[in-house]
């Protein structure tokens, strides 16, 4: 990836609007915690069509989980279920964009799912049912958002295209 001062400013942008709609009152209410419903994951979609979404995907996840109740964890972890999801969807770019948006119910359910579990609630009993009920609540709202949100604005862009010069 050749990086100059246009794609600089592209990932920049995707990092600064996935921060926005992370943090903006009235959209965070749900963005932490086992039952997440992050606006800014419609933006996961973005890797199909431009490998810049990628760094600003991370970078924007690194910021907005700063704030996290979990802290570093979230920063660490969270930041690494967003990478792996945003290289995920532009593996799958070439696939129907109902596949394509999928990585990021993934990894998001099992590694946030996991580290909600582990560092938040530590639970002393049950610990694998309440992180299997973890991960699943994260999938469940990364599902909602990626298919009712994301699926539409993939196919939008996708028709659309000269619109966004990505």
């Amino acid at each position: 990836m050749n990086l100059t001062t246009k794609s600089i400013t592209k990932i920049a942008a995707i990092a600064a609007i996935y921060a926005v709609l992370t943090l903006m009152p009235g959209l965070n209410s749900f963005a932490y915690g086992p039952v997440q419903f992050r606006i800014s994951e419609v933006m996961t979609v973005l890797p199909i069509f431009t490998p810049l979404a990628i760094p600003g995907l991370t970078i924007g996840c690194f910021v907005s989980n700063i704030l996290s109740p979990i802290g570093v964890p979230d920063m660490i972890f969270g930041t690494a279920a967003s990478l792996l999801a945003a290289l995920g969807s532009c593996f799958l770019r070439n696939k129907p964009k109902a596949l394509a948006v999928t990585p990021a119910i993934f990894s998001n359910g099992i590694i946030i799912g996991w580290m909600i579990t582990f560092f938040y609630e530590k639970p002393p009993a049950h610990f694998v049912t309440v992180m299997l009920y973890n991960m699943l609540t994260v999938a469940l709202g990364e599902a909602a958002v990626c298919f009712i949100l994301g699926l539409p604005l993939a196919v939008y862009i996708g028709k659309h295209r000269h619109i966004f010069k990505l």
